[in-house]
């Protein structure tokens, strides 16, 4: 076991440590504050303090794992062997920054707590994260320091034991919206007719026509065609459908129209399926349980994994109403239509409530692109140049590949062959 003499142990401390040593290397840890059980520990063993006892493993901590709440931070980005890094711990640390202070930065998603401007949606905007202005968007520098600070334990202590994870991948398919055209009523039908005529989108009335009278399948009927993908690779998917109620920003087929219940219900009979939540939900704890509890009794199981509409996650409140309505597991920590890392990190993590100082108990499966990252790209080779980087370090960290797509998008009229280019993706990542 390594062994960490610290001056003081905190939640901040124990909750990164534990991130770092037992999730993403798999190094058993402790913690003493006692010098002497320090002195007689015959393992490894490092100091994490403002200065070393002697000369031991140490590095030199920041004040931020030792604070409460938000303050001030004066964060510069520098480099550390080609990896961007900050919170610099001077000469006298065996490492020269502190990763831990540095990692629950990212991890705790601090800076979203401090003041910025949202986007039109209500999220925090990429451009204001720390990573996207020092370009290190895309690499998961969390699990990256991790392996350095491994590296330099390895050269103290070469019998350190390491229990390795192995790398994984995981495609879900969002549905907000499972029907163009079929199963959206007739007011609604009549009202989309008359806005494409308004706006002289004729081939959009003629194929609305063909489905509707079944000359053609729904552009976004896409289901089975995945279903069938999946069967072909030994991957984990997962299908989110939202069942909400209709609203501005909701606008899926109505909840109570049997075919798209029993659509669900037959999909959930080859995936795990579990809820997309609505905009209205996101703020509005009742909702979001009622919407947990029908699609649960819908398919005859436990809703425990949650993705959230448009991304929308807001800390800490977002992961306060996910935990009081009895999730388990999220998957919206990462930006629409920005390849990489929000949280810095390619390895799930509980969240941490800055506010109450307590980790709270729901894990976070960090995604790595939404689909609609990618639609500025005009070739595959574009995409695939852009992914392979992206990928090359999720598996060398053995981490885990999360990517998101919609049926919507996989459907749509776009200048690539998406659903070929789904099967591509599927069989270039899923090793």
């Amino acid at each position: 076991m390594l062994l960490i003499f610290t001056h003081k142990v905190t939640n901040r401390l124990t909750y990164t440590a534990k991130q770092i040593f037992e999730k993403i290397l798999g190094v058993e840890m402790g913690f003493t504050t006692k010098v002497e059980d320090f002195i007689k520990h015959n393992g490894p063993k490092m100091t994490y303090s403002k200065q070393p006892l002697q000369n031991e493993f140490f590095v030199r901590s920041n004040d931020l794992l030792f604070e409460q709440g938000i303050n001030d931070l004066e964060i510069k980005v520098s480099d550390w062997d080609g990896i961007p890094c900050f919170f610099y711990s001077g000469e006298k640390s065996t490492i020269p920054y502190d990763i831990f202070s540095a990692s629950f930065f990212l991890l705790s998603r601090y800076e979203e707590y401090l003041p910025h401007v949202k986007d039109s949606v209500g999220r925090f905007p990429v451009k204001e994260s720390i990573a996207y202005q020092n370009n290190f968007l895309e690499l998961p520098v969390v699990d990256l320091w991790a392996y350095k600070l491994l590296e330099a334990l390895k050269e103290r202590f070469p019998d350190l034991e390491t229990k390795e994870k192995s790398y994984g991948f995981t495609s879900i398919i969002n549905v907000t919206t499972s029907h163009a055209y079929a199963m959206r009523g007739i007011s609604r039908t009549l009202g989309g007719f008359l806005l494409d005529l308004g706006n002289f989108r004729f081939r959009d009335v003629w194929e609305r026509f063909s489905v509707l009278l079944r000359l053609k399948k729904d552009p976004y009927d896409n289901f089975f065609e995945l279903v069938d993908i999946h069967k072909k690779f030994p991957i984990k998917t997962m299908f989110f459908f939202q069942f909400a109620k209709h609203s501005a920003h909701d606008k899926n087929v109505s909840t109570n129209n049997n075919k798209f219940r029993y659509l669900i219900k037959s999909v959930a009979d080859y995936s795990i399926v579990s809820l997309s939540t609505s905009f209205v939900s996101t703020s509005d704890k009742n909702v979001l349980r009622e919407e947990k509890k029908q699609l649960g009794n819908l398919i005859n199981r436990p809703i425990s994994y949650a993705r959230l509409r448009y991304n929308k996650v807001n800390v800490p409140a977002t992961y306060r109403n996910l935990v009081e309505t009895e999730f388990t597991d999220d998957f919206s920590m990462g930006y629409t239509h920005e390849i990489g890392f929000r949280a810095g990190t390619c390895t799930p993590f509980y969240f941490y409530d800055i506010n109450t100082e307590v980790r709270q108990p729901i894990k976070i499966h960090p995604f790595a692109m939404h689909d609609y990252a990618l639609v500025k790209y005009k070739k595959k080779d574009e995409v695939f140049d852009k992914m392979d980087k992206v990928y090359r370090l999720v598996k060398q960290v053995r981490g885990d590949f999360v990517l998101v797509f919609s049926n919507e998008l996989l459907g749509g009229k776009q200048h690539l062959d998406w659903m070929e280019l789904y099967q591509s993706i599927l069989k270039r990542y899923y090793v």
